[in-house]
């Protein structure tokens, strides 16, 4: 007997329709089946399910494909979990936090308190401490309270953790109060000291003494960020770096690049976080925006005059000689990792000129407020 599925919601009911078109009883169907009478009247009442084995059997006897049972048994099992499944509104919320966070790594920088990442209770109350909301449903809308100059996406819930964190550090250090005409004077004084990589021990200093706090914060996986411009209130300046790049040039480029945004002012209204400050991104061209186009310029300029680079390339290219690098450098006053990095960016050859590209994150962080490389910031002691 063929009989149509779709009429039958649980294989329960087919197998009864199957038995009354046969005109057989339960008892019947028992002493066929080679089980027990009680075991039929479960099936028949859906409290037993069909197993594979079981609809192999039911096909031999009623000429129903197997597949037809499991498939009702299957369509009722969910159904009835349906019915029985209670929603839970958070577990969205959960997914996306858990999803978007580095839970991990937030416990073992010291971040965030917990003993296992698997206890969700505590994990979800470090986060709500962490990030200083009232659940864990506002942390989702978060990402909408900072503005990413990257402008081709939204800023991730990671970017957002290392940017609190930043700002958590950032609120506990004591600085004299800001002076924007003091900033004048201290982008000098960082002049002067661009020719020395050891010189960059000095940076957090010159920044302090103007009333901007300066902040290192290693990048949390997959961030990809390199600074970030805050205001903790209106006289209160924050710069973050990551020194992702521990190059010199992407470290003078970034600190200027921030510096820029503060003396315009960016970012009061709402952190601005940098992030892939290289290549195109880094320059000034259609589609940049407009507060990042500002600093662009004014980090560029800053650590290599731009009329002086493009005299520089007319009169050496397409040949850059070590000693020209280095002559050039020491003639405008900086070191010749500046140099190479722009030839890199103007020639679009990242793969020359490494050697001149000398890391500074051993010489800078001594003296600066750092958190990550295995130290952890002392904030909410």
């Amino acid at each position: 007997m063929n009989e149509p599925k779709a009429e039958y919601k649980s294989p329960g009911q087919l197998i009864t329709a199957l038995l009354a078109s046969k005109g057989w009883t339960k008892r019947v169907l028992a002493i066929v089946l080679g089980i027990d009478e009680t075991s039929v009247n479960r099936l028949t009442s859906d409290k037993r399910p069909v197993t594979a084995e079981m609809s192999i059997l039911l096909e031999e006897l009623f000429a129903v494909p197997a597949e037809d049972f499991l498939a009702l048994q299957k369509s009722y099992d969910l159904a009835m979990a349906r019915i029985t499944s209670r929603p839970d509104p958070k577990r969205a919320t959960r997914a996306s936090i858990f999803g978007g966070l580095p839970i991990s790594e937030m416990i073992k920088r010291g971040w965030i308190q917990a003993d296992d990442v698997r206890d969700v209770s505590v994990v979800e109350a470090e986060l709500i401490k962490f990030f200083g909301v009232n659940s864990s449903e506002e942390i989702q809308v978060l990402p909408h309270a900072a503005k990413k100059t990257d402008a081709f996406s939204d800023v991730t819930l990671v970017q957002l953790a290392w940017l609190h964190r930043v700002r958590t550090i950032s609120s506990e250090m004591l600085v004299p109060k800001y002076s924007p005409a003091s900033v004048k004077s201290a982008i000098a004084q960082l002049k002067t000291i661009m020719p020395s990589p050891e010189e960059t021990r000095k940076v957090p200093r010159i920044l302090a003494e103007c009333g901007i706090r300066f902040v290192i914060v290693e990048c949390l996986p997959s961030a990809k960020i390199d600074g970030a411009c805050l205001w903790l209130d209106d006289r209160s300046p924050v710069i973050g770096m990551s020194l992702r790049h521990d190059r010199i040039d992407n470290f003078w480029f970034v600190l200027r690049h921030e510096l820029e945004h503060v003396i315009c002012g960016h970012g009061k209204a709402a952190p601005i976080l940098d992030s892939n400050l290289e290549g195109e991104r880094a320059g000034s061209g259609d589609g940049i925006p407009e507060e990042e186009r500002v600093a662009n310029l004014a980090a560029s300029e800053f650590c290599v005059s731009q009329k002086l680079m493009d005299g520089f390339i007319a009169r050496k290219a397409p040949y850059f000689a070590e000693r020209d690098i280095l002559g050039f450098a020491k003639t405008i006053g900086v070191h010749p990792g500046l140099i190479a990095g722009q030839l890199q960016y103007r020639t679009n050859r990242y793969d020359r000129f490494r050697s001149h590209l000398v890391k500074v994150r051993s010489f800078v962080t001594p003296s600066a407020i750092v958190d990550g490389w295995g130290d952890i910031a002392p904030v909410g002691i």
